[in-house]
């Protein structure tokens, strides 16, 4: 069930990049209109990592290695997984009991920080990634962070 609840927030926040570089937390709607559709790669304070991107319809979509070790695994999540709960990034997913809801808080034009809300010491790191430009760099052996398709 872990590693269920860091593929979902892993997921949940990986999308949320390309953010303008401003103070404070992103609400649900801002960071939505942001976010939808882009590629994202992420590491996480307990070695987790991977690459991923929210739709619009809050689906979710990417890999995730746990802790860093072990295989890369694919993980997708149904529409309506990612949602806005009284303004704030919430995730639902079938057969875990609590829905977490998550502080995201951008640090460049391009990079945020994503943790559980009221948990600040788990947290991923996100980058913003052009999937095409990675593809054509990796060739034949594309990397996790890319895995998951293009950012266009």
């Amino acid at each position: 069930m872990s590693a269920r609840i860091a593929a979902i927030g892993v997921g949940l926040v990986a999308a949320l990049s390309a953010l303008p570089a401003k103070a404070g937390e992103l609400k649900y709607d801002e960071a939505k209109r942001l976010i939808a559709g882009k590629l994202f790669s992420y590491s996480c304070f307990d070695g987790t990592t991977g690459a991923g991107r929210i739709q619009a319809d809050g689906s979710v979509v990417g890999t995730v290695r746990i802790q860093g070790a072990g295989p890369l695994r694919f993980v997708s999540f149904p529409a309506g997984t990612v949602h806005n709960r009284s303004g704030s990034i919430c995730a639902s997913v079938k057969g875990i009991p609590l829905a977490p809801c998550f502080t995201v808080v951008p640090t460049s034009a391009h990079t945020f920080r994503g943790s559980i809300s009221g948990l600040n010491f788990a947290y991923c790191d996100f980058i913003g990634r052009s999937g095409r430009m990675e593809l054509a760099r990796a060739g034949a052996h594309p990397s996790p962070e890319v895995t998951a398709g293009n950012r266009e």
